[in-house]
This record gives C-alpha cells, structure tokens and sequence, in this order.
C-alpha cells in the first residue's frame, strides 16, 4: 500500500482545483454545446506531434499556437491500423441460411418464438406477450419467524445485466458464453469476431506495448506471453460500509472459501458489491483478451487482509489463486510477487475528513487525477508546446503511471462487466471511423435535418466519447413512491439521473466500424450509419452525489462521475484540454482557446450496455435537490404541464400520486430506449415530409418505428420481438461481424442502423 499524498507538495490545494467549477456552469456550458452541436467542437490534435518552439507557461501567445497548431487534425488520425496485427474479416460467405456458429442458439431461439404465435390463438395473445425468458426470483428480506427468505417472481426482459438477476460474473449468459471459449474450439474463419474487443482496443490504445518475455512481471501475472487488451480499473470505495459501520473496519470474506455463505440483503453491506466487481473483473482477465490492474482509492490505510482477500478475487490477473486448484508451492505471498492489485491512500491527515465526505468531491477529483495524469500534478512549468500527453510524470510506483490502452473509473456501487467493456471499444471505434473515413457530400435535405451530424478531421466536428447512465432496481429500502411509479415491478431497472428531456437523437454517417480494428465497413454507402444518443444536459443524481458533482464536473460533458471509461487515445486528447485550461488560469478568453470538453453519447442499438447496475438498489423514490434535476432544461414546460393537471383535475385529492409524478424521477430502462426510437423516427418523419407534411395529421406520415409504432389491437410479428431482444441484450455489438455484414437486414432497425426506419403502409411513393 502506498499514499499518493507522498509524493504531493499541497493535497488540500489540489482538493480545492475543481471547487472553481460550479453546477450552474456546468448545466449553461453544456446547454450551450448542445446548441451549438453541429458548428461548434473540440481541436482535435495528433498525439505524437512534437513542436520545437519553447516559452513561458502562462503566455497567451502559447495559448494561441497551442490551438492553432492542432486546429485541422483528427483525434483518431495517429492510430496505425496494421500496427496492431491487424485480423482481416473472414472469407467464409455469412448469410441467413449460413449463419456463424455462435448465433445458432439465437436463430433457435427465432424459431420457438414463431412457433409460440402461431400456435396460440388469437385472442390470447397479447401485443406485449414476446419475452419468452425464464421466470426469475428475487430474495429481498428473511423472515426469522418462519425462517426462511421471502421472494418475488417475475422475468426482467430489460437487457441490463444485474447482480441481482445474473448470479455468474461475465456479463451475461450470451457474453459468458462467447468470451469463455477456448481458442482451439473456435473455427478458423470466425476468430476476427472472437478478437474483435483486442483489435478495437489495440487500435485505440497505447503504442507502446508491455515487455512479454519470459521472467517479466507480464509473464508472472498471466503465465503467457501474448498482448492483451491493458485496463486500468480505478475504484473509488468512499462511503463503502456494513450497514453504518466502514467497510475496512469489518473483516472480509475468507479467501477461496467452500462454505456456503447465509443470504445476505443487498444493503447490509458493500463488501457483496466490491466481490461481484472483483469477479467480473476476474472474468476479463479469464477470457485471456484483457490484461487488468485495479487501483483501489481509499482515505485512510486499510488492514492487510482485505488487500489480500482483493488480490485473491482475481487470480485469472495474477491475484493469489486457490490452494485447491495449484501445485503445493507454486503460490508466492503477495509481499514475493507482482499483484494485480494496489491500494492507493488519497489522503492524508489533514485531509481525510473532507475525502470521507461525499459531498466534497474529493475522491471523484483524485480519480480523475490517477486516470489522466496530467503533467501539471507534477510540474507547474509544463510547455504547452513541447509536452508530450503519452507521457506520464507521476509517480513510477502508482500503476496509473504504467501504459494501459483503455482506463475505467468507478464507484464501488457500480457494476462493471466486459459486456461494458465492449460496447465502449466498439462505440469508440465507431465514432473512430466516422470521423476518418471517406463519406460523400450531404445532400441540402440532411444538412437542415437537424439530426445528422458528420464527424470529421474539421476543429468543427464535435469530439464524442460514448458514456453510461446509471440504473437502480426497487427494493425493500425503497419508498412507495418508487413502487408507485414502477407499478410494482420490482424487475426492471430505472435510470433516475436522467430523464426524456435529458438527450436528443443523431445519426451519424459511417459511425460503423468492422473487425481488425478501427475499419470501414460501410464502404461509402451513403445510408450506413448509426443512431445515436446525445446528451444535452448534465446528469443530475440525488444528494450527496449532486454536491460533489458540483465540486468535480465529469470528465464528459452529459457523462457520469460514477463510471466512465476512457481509450489512451481519448484519455490524451482530455489531458490537452486539461492542460490549457490549467495553464490559461482564470482568463476566460485564453480558455476559450483550449476548446471544450468531449460530449457523451450512447449508440442506440447497444444502449442497455451502457445501463449500469446500481447494485444498492436504493436510488429510486428519492427526491432531488432544489433546481438540480433531470429535464432542468424544460422546468417551465414542466411546471405549466403540473398546472394542466391541475386545472383539469385529472389528480384531484391524489396529492400523493401528482408529487411522484412531477417530484419524483424514475426513468425505466425500457422507457428510455423507446421514447430514444420515437425521437429519431419523428425526426426523420419530419425531414422527409418537410413541407408537405400534413398539419393535422396525427403520428408518423412516412417513416415510423416498426417496433413500437404498433396498434394494441394487433400483435407484433416475432421477428420484431427477436430483434429487440438482441438489441437490449446487446448482441447487436457482440455478434457485430454477422449483422454488419448486411446479409440480414431484419434488425437493421432495431440495431440502430436503419436510418429511414420502416415504411408507414399507407405511403407508397418512395423515400
């Protein structure tokens, strides 16, 4: 264990770094960036450019050259293709009759579902019948009197990955599945799609590559010497307890233990939630694509046995594996060998009250610190010139001042997975190939669309990094209100950080990347692209967290503090920003010159990846803080739809039941993916009619959802429910090879990729 504060002149100063940034300036920043969407991004700048020229840090002129030298590159333009050992894509023809193998479980799956409608009759059948899943259990609290736990049934058709409902680590069935299997059992001609997350994150992530010989720390954690996929896991634990008590001064789990272990609630302690992220973490590094580290952040020195029980969590990284499982003798103490773990004291003496307070945003702002290593942490006199963002000056014992390719950031209530992973690499690698491929002109009508939004090598085009939005499920600890508004399902998560008025809908040509890497694989095709979803309002979660956002913004304008991935790519293009931010000080037209920070995004075809799991379960049902919410920037709208309800008495003596309408959010996971679908359907509906559009017609005109643009008289065929299904468990991303390939066009649409969307039956001119 080590303090990061050893090697720091002022701690408490830098705790106060991020207190200049206040949330009303946040929310009008991001606003503003939204509004200026198409016109107005971040210099992008070409990672390895060296300048010769020196001068004083604080000059205005090397403010100017900074920005005017790196003013026509692209943020992805350094990435070698070839450098990487690059896969090609097969050459064996995919087609619907000849689909991969991985997929078959999945066209089974096409095929029960059409058998189970046309053998129920009709007036059974239900327009929302289509989840065919298991039914689920949930324990939530143990009755002593008739020992024994009660539990509710019900089937969670979200896509979210939970530890409530998925008690294995991997991501999910489908994921666990694909990742676990052994290279000898994969054919041949589908190995580009098994290595597709190691090419995209080699791609994007660090030149500079690990010593892998025999003898390295390399070899020592992961007894081989092929590349892997480097990840930093920076976990923030404050506020980590059992029940009031901190977690540190309880005693962990015991190591590799058989005993079975009595049914613990998830609110009674974190330790439950830090050993799922540990697993899944462990999982990663089973796949043998992922290298992983783990930085622990804590306050205070924690007693050496939970850094052991950490390390033992994950041997498949090198953590300490189980006497049962290894030769007697070929285990060393943690002490004698390289661990996949490190706990990192943030604090010191003076500074520990404030790094315990969650309101302070302490630990978010020392998170930030460890992921970007900007080179100030160290050195006031940086060169805005001749500094080199690859390079990290931190302290060589830190693991954060190693090479990694992709850097995830966490709360200990967050859970992680290489699900994740994945759709981050892949989403990345996707706005990657939208901003360097080749595309054709725009014609007059997508220029005034208002949706499509062409990336490019301009200082223009907006500078985008996928983001994550967190979900909660209810629970015993929640109040009625939540129950209320979830309608007593207690088996779907809800976002309540976000709400409809918190996004708005893109598409974005060419934003599709093939296997080997960052590849083309609309091949000019004017309409390939991808839907996207843009954040255009800062996320508002409830007290403490909201203060502490206040006092540290996210990284990533629209994004989280709580989970936040970053590629090396991506993570040197922050700290260019970071560092001309620094440097300008508090001139506000020197940092007008630094250009701003990138803009969260989510794809829509793979949106419920990027839905992740407070595991608590305890956010929904509480009330956010005065003029910090979700929608703030449509409160008066909101406010003149209360006084309509009012007016018409549609809630009248339901007080209750208005405040959890209006006062309350709960945004259900499926909720947000479709009002996403019905935003950039209209918008396209919108755009094609233009003009001719019929004022007082009602719904779509041209173009609408073939999901959810349906009748409740009338169900929906199977193959639409299918492809849903694919989509919210993300295997629109993870079988990426087959439905890239447009072989299938059935889940085009449902994949995000279908730009026109479906054909409203009564219109028969073409599009």
């Amino acid at each position: 264990m080590m303090s990061e504060n050893d090697h720091r002149e002022d701690p408490a100063a830098e705790a106060a770094q991020g207190s200049s940034t206040s949330n009303a300036f946040t929310a009008v920043k991001l606003l503003a960036a939204a509004a200026l969407f198409y016109s107005a991004g971040l210099t992008f700048a070409e990672t390895y450019q060296h300048m010769t020229a020196r001068s004083t840090l604080n000059s205005a002129h090397d403010i100017e050259a900074f920005t005017a030298n790196n003013s026509n590159n692209n943020a992805y333009s350094y990435i070698n293709w070839d450098g990487h050992g690059r896969r090609l894509s097969s050459e064996a023809k995919t087609s619907k009759e000849n689909p991969p193998s991985y997929m078959k479980d999945l066209f089974e799956d096409l095929t029960a579902r059409t058998k189970l409608m046309e053998e129920t009759p009709p007036n059974e059948v239900k327009y929302w019948f289509e989840y065919t899943g298991p039914l689920q259990k949930y324990f939530y609290r143990y009755s002593r009197s008739r020992k024994k736990a009660d539990s509710f049934e019900g089937r969670d058709d979200s896509g979210v990955v939970s530890s409530r409902f998925i008690e294995t680590a991997g991501g999910g069935e489908e994921y666990s599945t694909f990742f676990g299997k052994e290279s000898s059992d994969i054919p041949t001609d589908e190995m580009a799609s098994y290595k597709r997350l190691l090419d995209n994150c080699l791609a994007m992530g660090s030149e500079t590559r690990p010593d892998r010989k025999k003898g390295s720390v390399w070899s020592e954690l992961y007894n081989d010497d092929a590349d892997r996929c480097r990840i930093l896991f920076t976990l923030n634990t404050v506020g980590a307890g059992r029940l009031t008590t901190m977690l540190w001064e309880t005693r962990p789990p015991t190591p590799h233990s058989v005993e079975p272990r009595p049914w613990i609630s998830e609110q009674e302690t974190a330790a439950t939630h830090l050993e799922r992220n540990l697993q899944e973490i462990d999982a990663m590094c089973a796949s043998g694509l992922i290298a992983a580290r783990v930085q622990v952040l804590v306050c205070e020195p924690i007693p050496g046995v939970w850094t052991d029980w950490m390390d033992s969590m994950l041997p498949n990284c090198g953590g300490k594996a189980d006497p049962m499982k290894v030769k007697e003798g070929s285990s060393a103490k943690v002490e004698e060998r390289a661990s996949p773990v490190q706990v990192v004291v943030t604090a010191n003496a003076k500074t520990a009250e404030v790094c315990h307070d969650l309101k302070s945003g302490f630990m978010e702002q020392r998170m930030q610190e460890l992921t970007l290593s900007p080179p100030y942490l160290t050195d006031e006199n940086v060169d805005l010139k001749t500094f080199n963002p690859a390079e990290k000056n931190t302290h060589p014992d830190l693991v954060s001042s190693d090479d990694h390719d992709l850097y995830v950031a966490l709360k200990w209530s967050t859970l992680i997975t290489i699900r994740s992973v994945n759709a981050f690499l892949q989403a990345s690698a996707d706005l990657a190939i939208a901003a360097t491929s080749t595309k054709s002109e725009l014609s007059k009508e997508e220029q005034e669309d208002g949706v499509t939004v062409v990336l490019s090598s301009d200082a223009s085009s907006p500078f985008l990094i996928p983001s994550f939005v967190r979900v909660s499920y209810v629970s015993e600890e929640n109040n009625k209100v939540a129950k209320w508004r979830m309608h007593g399902d207690f088996f779907h998560p809800a976002a309540w950080e976000i709400c409809k008025d918190s996004f708005d809908m893109s598409w974005i040509p060419g934003s599709l990347s093939g296997s080997g890497g960052v590849t083309d694989a609309c091949h000019g095709e004017k309409e390939c692209g991808q839907w996207w979803v843009y954040f255009a309002e800062e996320q508002m979660p409830t007290t403490p967290e909201i203060y502490a956002n206040e006092v540290t913004a996210p990284l990533v304008q629209g994004g989280s503090n709580y989970i936040y991935m970053l590629t090396e790519r991506q993570r040197q293009e922050v700290v260019k920003v970071k560092v001309c931010l620094h440097a300008a000080g508090d001139d506000k037209t020197k940092k007008e010159q630094c250009g701003d920070f990138p803009q969260g995004v989510i794809p829509l075809g793979d949106m419920e990846s990027f839905l992740m799991n407070f595991t608590p379960n305890t956010a929904l049902g509480k009330k956010h803080s005065s003029n910090r919410f979700p929608g703030y920037s449509r409160a008066e709208e909101r406010e003149l739809d209360r006084a309509k309800v009012k007016e018409r008495k549609q809630l009248k003596d339901q007080e209750d039941i208005e405040k959890a309408l209006f006062d309350y959010t709960i945004y259900p996971a499926a909720l947000f993916h479709k009002d996403a679908t019905i935003k950039a359907a209209r918008a396209r509906d919108f755009a094609i009619t233009g003009a001719k559009r019929d004022p007082e017609a009602i719904g779509p005109q041209k173009v609408k959802s073939g999901y959810y643009d349906v009748t409740i008289t009338k169900p929906r065929q199977s193959q639409w429910a299918w492809c849903q299904a694919i989509s919210r468990k993300g295997l629109c991303t993870l079988y990426a090879d087959y439905f890239r390939s447009f072989v299938d066009d059935r889940c085009l649409e449902s994949c995000g990729m279908r730009k026109n969307w479906s054909k409203v039956e009564r219109v028969t001119d073409e599009l």
